[in-house]
């Protein structure tokens, strides 16, 4: 089992002059201590449960971007797109520049967005749920075929693009791996099993149903279920002092009998590197075993 980092909050002690100074320290050790993916969220707010939506936030792939340029190793995805905040064309083209830039680093996060309070707030487009994933399927398409060698027009029922041109293509061959983000049973699991490299999931007594639902989607499309990367997002606090970290392996074991292989998640406390140093030494190596 793999363990990703994924940085949900930005409000820290040393303050937006320092933050870049800060996230750098924060990302370079994930990366230093074993953490195989970074992730940041796709919100221009903070989001309940987090924060204030007054606390800061950085735009994902503004970060994304500088983070590639301060890494060398993990891979970079924003957790997840809000498929409505952005043209497909501009999105397959922004991932095909960190793709690039990165070495080939880069992951296709997306998801049907949820935000409207923010989207709202800063006049982005947040159409009816039922329109956002008909939207979400087409950008799929849209992506998968500005990453092919078919540059040709593409016409859905919300986008239409007259040539699908990608230049330069994103390194990683066939294209950037996909992750779409939820658990929704009628839409989201069957938009993974016939698009995607990976889910998400939230941890907890609904996995393996949800997964259950995941291998029928696969059989009713043709899918193999085991190309499919099974990601929980999951709480990553070790405690100040290590108390957590036994119980942590306890629940980690328990999803990767269920088949998880990545678990992702934020990390209490992390501008401070202490816990992400506890995690490298005692909670990714025997992750690694499961």
């Amino acid at each position: 089992m793999k363990i990703g980092l994924h940085v949900a909050d930005f409000t820290w002690p040393g303050g937006p002059q320092n933050l870049a100074a800060d996230l750098t320290r924060v990302v370079t050790t994930a990366e230093d201590v074993g953490f195989t993916k970074v992730s940041v969220m796709d919100h221009v707010w903070q989001i309940r449960g987090v924060g204030p939506v007054e606390n800061d936030m950085l735009e994902a792939y503004t970060t994304l971007g500088y983070l590639a340029a301060r890494t060398s190793r993990v891979e970079l995805l924003a957790w997840v797109t809000a498929v409505s905040y952005r043209a497909p064309g501009l999105l397959a083209k922004q991932i095909s520049t960190l793709d690039v830039l990165s070495g080939g680093r880069a992951w296709l996060g997306i998801g049907a967005a949820w935000n409207d309070e923010e989207a709202r707030g800063l006049g982005l487009q947040f159409p009816p749920t039922a329109e956002r994933f008909e939207r979400l399927e087409e950008t799929l398409q849209i992506c998968l075929q500005m990453w092919s060698d078919d540059d040709g027009p593409y016409n859905g029922t919300h986008y239409t693009l007259e040539r699908t041109l990608d230049s330069p293509h994103p390194l990683r061959r066939p294209h950037p791996p996909i992750l779409i983000g939820g658990g929704g049973e009628k839409k989201t699991l069957r938009l993974v099993a016939q698009y995607a490299q990976a889910c998400n999931l939230f941890g907890g007594p609904e996995v393996a149903r949800k997964l259950d639902v995941l291998r029928e989607h696969c059989e009713a499309v043709g899918r193999d279920y085991d190309e499919i990367e099974k990601t929980v997002m999951f709480p990553l606090d070790p405690g100040a002092d290590g108390e957590n970290v036994d119980p942590m392996l306890e629940q980690l074991a328990g999803l990767a009998t269920l088949g998880v292989t990545h678990v992702h998640g934020w990390v209490p406390g992390v501008s401070a590197i202490t816990p992400l140093e506890i995690l490298g030494e005692k909670v990714i190596p025997e992750a690694d075993k499961l």
